[in-house]
């Protein structure tokens, strides 16, 4: 069992609906939603809870502080997971990951969060447009009540 088994269990019953927290530079704390799910690493294989994005100043926090932490919640039931992001978009790009592995990887994340999409092709144009970026997050502590 991965240790992000119980964020991946409670991220199911809410729709991936997770509270994201990134340190701005004056060391406060900037949190927004997202639509998270845990998936395999595309650079490692490892788990990581992933999520799409095009907030600027979560990726602008990102950039220069990565460290992030995400909590899920459902009912009386949390789960947070606290560790490294990994920016990886069309702004951010990756050695390990081309333009066609991008739009590919958007689309698993997209999926790992509990989306679902009619028309693939419109979405891929969106993400292109909104020059979306795959945050992955690599788990350093993960706890829950």
């Amino acid at each position: 069992m991965s240790v992000l088994e119980p964020f991946a269990e409670l991220g199911r019953q809410v729709n991936g609906l997770t509270v994201v927290s990134t340190l701005r530079v004056d060391s406060t704390i900037q949190a927004s939603v997202v639509n998270a799910g845990v998936m395999q690493g595309p650079l490692d294989d490892l788990p990581v809870l992933a999520f799409v994005t095009y907030g600027k100043v979560k990726i602008a926090n990102l950039r220069a502080r990565p460290q992030i932490a995400a909590t899920v919640q459902a009912g009386w039931r949390w789960a947070t997971v606290e560790g490294s992001a990994t920016i990886v978009g069309p702004d951010d790009p990756h050695a390990d990951i081309d333009t066609e592995r991008l739009r590919v990887l958007l689309r698993d994340v997209f999926l790992a969060a509990g989306g679902t999409h009619d028309n693939w092709d419109e979405y891929d144009r969106t993400m292109i447009e909104q020059r979306r970026a795959a945050v992955l997050i690599t788990p350093s502590r993960v706890y829950s009540n």
